[in-house]
């Protein structure tokens, strides 16, 4: 049994893989070749965005908007403690300082009224100037955007929606990266549309804006590749990799319905032994993982892998507490909701093609190990 059954996705539609990747073959244009628009005009249309940058990775995804807002040293951008190392790295690569805020211990995403607290702290000690909020859709399900972009608007602030886990996913109707100023996205492998190697896309309606994305991409162009107007990046996007995208995202919804089923199957079974991530009524997941939790995690993985079940953590130290991050100073106890559930926090095999006879197996599985343990 496989964590993630890539291999299942491929054997479905690898006629589709093959041709889209020998028309880049064929035509040579593997940087920037038109795949590249063609991802950007369809995944634009598919959230409600105005504007798309197909980049790199899912980090030059965050990385590039923050270079477009200007972020530099003295200033303060926001974000959660429990998420992959991405979202605040690339704030600390520009010199700039985040801030970690707590999470909701039934959501695991960004807690707005701790943020909004965090954000009068800083200003009132008044040693960074607040410039950015970047929330995180964990594990698919998106945050609350009414709210943070409330809390933004109040403040003079940007709103960097990182949905690298949550393409796919709606709140209160709207597609994810749609949700605020700008939007990141990942399609590394394993994400619910994922390449065969790294990439990303930026999504926003601010058309200045994009300009300057489209910009930096590209090494900070102007006219033309030797015309250089600001710095940037090597940011783009391979061609072979858009072409891939393209032919997943022709099954990408029927994906989506396929994955709320074995996550529903889940919720059902496992309800009364183990602590389920709660997804809002307006909200629908996207589950990049399905993540539980349980005070005896790491024995039931333990079991679980002895009877070749994978499973995983996600994330088994908050950002506040990592070697990366001791310049900020923060000590363990400063964010205890996020703390508590890095403890007990594992995920289980969830992809669209799960059977529900090795669901069944995962199931029993679990059942088996908490009872014995009781």
């Amino acid at each position: 049994m496989r964590f993630i059954d890539l291999a299942a996705q491929q054997y479905r539609i690898r006629d589709k893989i093959e041709n889209r990747v020998k028309k880049v073959l064929d035509h040579g244009q593997y940087i920037m070749g038109p795949e590249i628009s063609e991802l950007e005009e369809k995944l634009a249309d598919y959230v409600g965005a105005q504007h798309a940058v197909g980049v790199g990775s899912g980090t030059d995804a965050l990385l590039i908007p923050l270079m477009a807002y200007g972020i530099e040293q003295g200033d303060a951008v926001f974000t959660t403690t429990f998420t992959f190392i991405a979202t605040a790295e690339v704030i600390q690569l520009l010199r700039a300082t985040p801030v970690f805020v707590d999470i909701d211990p039934k959501t695991f995403n960004i807690d707005p009224d701790k943020l909004e607290r965090s954000i009068n702290e800083v200003i009132k000690e008044g040693k960074l100037k607040p410039r950015g909020i970047i929330p995180v859709d964990l594990f698919g399900q998106p945050a609350e955007y009414d709210e943070i972009n409330e809390i933004a608007k109040k403040h003079n602030l940007f709103v960097l929606e990182d949905a690298a886990q949550s393409f796919g996913a709606t709140y209160k109707g709207n597609k994810t990266c749609s949700l605020a100023d700008i939007a990141a996205a990942s399609f590394f492998p394993s994400k619910p549309l994922g390449c065969y190697g790294d990439g990303g896309m930026i999504f926003t309606d601010n058309t200045e804006l994009y300009e300057k994305l489209v910009s930096i991409r590209v090494h900070g162009q102007g006219s033309d590749k030797y015309d250089n107007i600001r710095n940037g990046i090597n940011g783009r996007m391979d061609t072979i990799q858009a072409a891939i995208l393209l032919a997943k995202f022709e099954i990408f919804d029927e994906e989506i319905q396929l994955r709320q089923e074995v996550a529903k199957r889940y919720n059902k079974a496992l309800k009364d032994i183990l602590d389920l991530c709660y997804v809002n009524n307006h909200s629908i997941s996207s589950w990049a993982q399905y993540s539980v939790l349980h005070p005896d995690r790491d024995k039931i993985i333990k079991k679980l892998k002895e009877n070749d079940i994978p499973a995983a953590i996600y994330y088994s130290k908050p950002l506040h507490l990592q070697k990366a991050f001791l310049n900020l100073a923060y000590h363990k106890g400063h964010f205890p909701a996020a703390e508590h559930i890095a403890a007990r926090i594992f995920s289980l095999p969830l992809y669209p093609y799960l059977t529900e006879e090795d669901q069944n197996l995962i199931i029993s599985s679990i059942k088996n190990i908490i009872k014995s343990a009781c």
